[in-house]
């Protein structure tokens, strides 16, 4: 736990941008594993492919703006466990959602979370900056 706590504030944020671009990347092989199952060519699709590319699409609307947050968090020289509590809780909350809709279109406990999880990280990645930059 010492070597996350050690961290830069530049070092958190590369650290926890660089997982989630591996969850955005295992996203993307998802995606694709799904439409090699399903024999879609591409271009082609279907109901349950749909809610396939949904996985990997929801985080797509989310996730890069808030790695840019990170990094501004970084540059503001925000402590490296907070940078750490907003990176990890992201990464959690997106992989809860995934599952989650990867498991079932309607309602999931892991599509609530998830998205519970993630709108607590743009409030808590927007109100940080906006503090910040006012305050210094």
């Amino acid at each position: 736990m010492d070597i996350l706590t050690a961290m830069s504030p530049a070092q958190a944020a590369a650290m926890n941008i660089g997982l989630l671009i591996l969850m955005m990347l295992g996203l993307k092989m998802y995606v694709g594993a799904r439409r090699g199952q399903m024999k879609l060519p591409s271009g082609e699709t279907n109901a349950e492919f749909n809610r396939a590319t949904r996985v990997q699409l929801n985080a797509v609307e989310d996730v890069p703006v808030l790695m840019v947050g990170i990094a501004g968090l970084a540059m503001l020289g925000m402590p490296a466990w907070y940078i750490h509590m907003c990176g990890l809780v992201l990464l959690v909350s997106r992989v809860l959602h995934a599952y989650g809709l990867a498991a079932s279109g309607g309602f999931s406990i892991g599509r609530a979370v998830g998205t519970m999880g993630t709108l607590l990280v743009f409030l808590a990645i927007a109100g940080a900056l906006l503090v910040h930059a006012f305050i210094g």
